[in-house]
């Protein structure tokens, strides 16, 4: 594959992988109280300081993959953060008190499905550790982007 190619799919990988997290991260700072939620549901404390933070952190790494800043290490934070928030909040069954069973066996697969997704993106941004951001990059103009093989 030519370096050109190369770099047209590595800047592609990084708008997809940022935006999720730039968009998602943005009402988190608007309105932290459906984090909040999940975060004190899953009994850690300080949940509304930390949903602001969960907000400020996916906008501002999001931000830095987006643009190839310091890539290697967003991405890696990324793909960490990513790999938590499965395990912790999308590991487990749902069980809703007076929710058919029926309803609850659907939360809880769709509960399944948002853990594969987020280790599936965990899986992109460790991709993205290995390979740095490309041509196309902030890193790129610093000079700190060489791809080995």
């Amino acid at each position: 594959m030519s370096s050109t190619a190369t770099n047209f799919l590595l800047l592609a990988g990084r708008v997809l992988l940022s935006g999720m997290f730039i968009l998602s991260g943005f009402p988190k700072l608007l309105d932290p109280s459906a984090t909040a939620g999940m975060i004190a549901g899953a009994g850690i404390p300080a949940a509304t300081l930390l949903a602001y933070v969960a907000g400020l952190f996916e906008v501002v790494a999001g931000l830095a993959v987006l643009v190839g800043f310091q890539t290697r290490i967003a991405a890696l934070l990324l793909a960490g953060f990513s790999a938590f928030t499965a395990l912790v909040f999308h590991s487990g069954a749902i069980n809703i008190p007076d929710f058919p069973e029926a309803a609850n066996g659907l939360l809880t697969l769709f509960n399944s499905l948002m853990m594969m997704k987020n280790l599936t993106i965990a899986g992109g941004f460790l991709t993205l550790v290995a390979a740095g951001a490309g041509a196309y990059s902030i890193d790129a103009r610093r000079g700190s982007v060489a791809i080995t093989a």
